[in-house]
C-alpha cells in the first residue's frame, strides 16, 4: 500500500485534467455564509415589503374569528376541519411570499457561486462518509476550527448588534406600549428591520470573506506534488517507454513497407551511400514520378542493395540526392522544382530499356 502524500509535498497547481475531474466529482467551493446572507436578504424583502400587509390581513381574519365564535360551529368533525383548513389558509397566505423567497434566495446563492449539475457520485452511498477519522478532522481540524471560529463571530456580532439595537430603540419600544396594538406592531416591524439591515450589512462582509477563503481552500486542497503530475502526465499522454517502443515499431513496419515497394521502381537517385530514393514512373499510369521508399546511411545502402537484385537502374547524383531527401516525402509525388532533373534521368532509363529491345 502506497504511503499518503505528505501535504507539504503539494507544491504544484492543479492539472486541467484534475480540476475538470474535480468538477465533475460536485466537489466544488461552496461559502455556507453565502447561504445564509442570501435568507436574511430574503427576510429583509420580506418584512418591508410584504410582512405588513400579509400581517394585517391575517390580524383581522384572527379578530373577525375572535369576535364572532359563534360564526365558527364545532358541533361536528367536519365543522372542526372546516375550521382548521381556514386558519391555515390564512397562515399560508401570511407566509407564502417569505417561502417563495427563502427558496429563491437558496437557489440565488447557489447558482452564484457554481454552475448547476447533476452528479450522481455525491449521492452515491460511501462507507467514507460515516468514518470516525474523518469526522473527527472535519471536527478538529483547520476546516473545523475555521469553522468554529466563523460560528463565534457570528454569535457574537449577533448579541452585539441585538443589545446596540434595543439600546438606541428601547425608547421607540417604551413608547409604542401605549399605542394601540396596529401601531405597536408597525414599531416593532421598524426596529425588526433595522436590526436585519445591520445583520444583511455585516452578514456580506463574512460572506465576502467567507466566499474568498472557500475559493482558496479549494485551490489549496488540489494541489498536487511533483509525482502526482508526472503520473498523471503519464495517464494521460502514456508511458514514455510505451510510446518510444511504439514509434520504433511504426519506423520498422513503414521501413519493412518501403523495401517490399523498391522492387516497383523505375529508378533510384542515390548520394552515393549516404541518401537513396527509389522512384516509379510509367507514362500510361503516373501522371508525375512517385517516391516508393527513402532513407540514409544503412537504410539507404538496402535500398541499393534491393536495386542491385532486381535490376534497378541507380544514378549517382550527390547534390539531386541529398536535396531530394530533404523535401520528398515516401507515397507521393516529386515536388515540382525536380521535374527536370529527374525527367533527364527517366528518359535515360527509357532509352536503355529500348536499346535492349532492339538488342534482342
Amino acid at each position: 500500500m502506497a504511503d499518503p502524500v505528505d501535504k507539504d509535498s503539494k507544491t504544484e497547481e492543479a492539472t486541467e485534467k484534475k480540476v475538470r475531474d474535480t468538477i465533475e466529482q460536485g466537489k466544488l467551493p461552496n461559502s455556507r455564509e453565502t447561504a445564509l446572507l442570501a435568507s436574511f436578504l430574503a427576510i429583509l424583502i420580506y418584512t418591508v415589503f410584504y410582512a405588513r400587509d400579509a400581517f394585517v390581513d391575517l390580524g383581522l381574519f384572527l379578530s373577525v374569528f375572535l369576535e364572532k365564535p359563534e360564526a365558527w360551529p364545532l358541533d361536528t368533525e367536519t365543522d372542526v376541519i372546516e375550521l382548521y383548513k381556514s386558519v391555515m389558509m390564512a397562515i399560508a397566505q401570511a407566509v407564502t411570499s417569505l417561502l417563495a423567497l427563502l427558496v429563491i434566495a437558496g437557489v440565488g446563492a447557489s447558482v452564484f457561486q457554481n454552475v448547476p449539475q447533476f452528479v450522481g457520485e455525491r449521492i452515491r452511498p460511501q462507507l467514507s462518509r460515516i468514518s470516525l477519522a474523518k469526522g473527527w478532522n472535519r471536527l478538529f481540524g483547520l476546516q473545523g476550527f475555521v469553522e468554529f471560529l466563523k460560528s463565534l463571530a457570528k454569535v457574537g456580532f449577533a448579541s452585539v448588534v441585538l443589545v446596540f439595537t434595543l439600546s438606541q430603540d428601547h425608547r421607540r419600544l417604551l413608547a409604542g406600549m401605549m399605542t394601540n396594538p396596529l401601531e405597536f406592531a408597525m414599531v416593532i416591524r421598524s426596529i425588526g428591520v433595522d436590526i436585519l439591515v445591520a445583520i444583511v450589512f455585516v452578514m456580506a462582509l463574512i460572506a465576502s470573506a467567507d466566499l474568498v477563503w472557500s475559493r482558496f481552500s479549494w485551490k489549496r486542497d488540489m494541489r498536487m506534488s511533483k509525482q502526482e503530475v508526472k503520473d498523471e502526465l503519464k495517464q494521460s499522454e502514456g508511458d514514455p517507454i510505451v510510446r518510444s517502443r511504439l514509434r520504433s515499431l511504426a519506423r520498422d513496419r513503414s521501413r519493412r513497407r518501403m523495401m517490399a515497394a523498391v522492387p516497383r521502381a523505375t529508378l533510384v537517385i542515390a548520394n552515393p551511400t549516404h541518401f537513396s530514393i527509389a522512384l516509379k514512373y510509367v507514362r500510361e499510369e503516373d501522371s508525375a514520378p512517385l517516391v516508393l521508399a527513402k532513407g540514409q546511411d544503412l537504410v539507404a545502402l538496402k535500398i541499393r542493395e534491393i536495386a542491385a537484385e532486381h535490376g534497378i537502374p541507380v544514378f549517382e547524383d550527390v547534390a539531386l540526392a541529398r536535396s531530394m531527401y530533404k523535401q520528398v516525402s515516401v507515397d507521393s509525388v516529386i515536388p515540382s522544382q525536380f521535374y527536370q532533373a529527374v525527367a533527364e534521368l527517366v528518359r535515360v532509363v527509357y532509352s536503355r530499356k529500348s536499346e535492349r529491345r532492339q538488342l534482342t
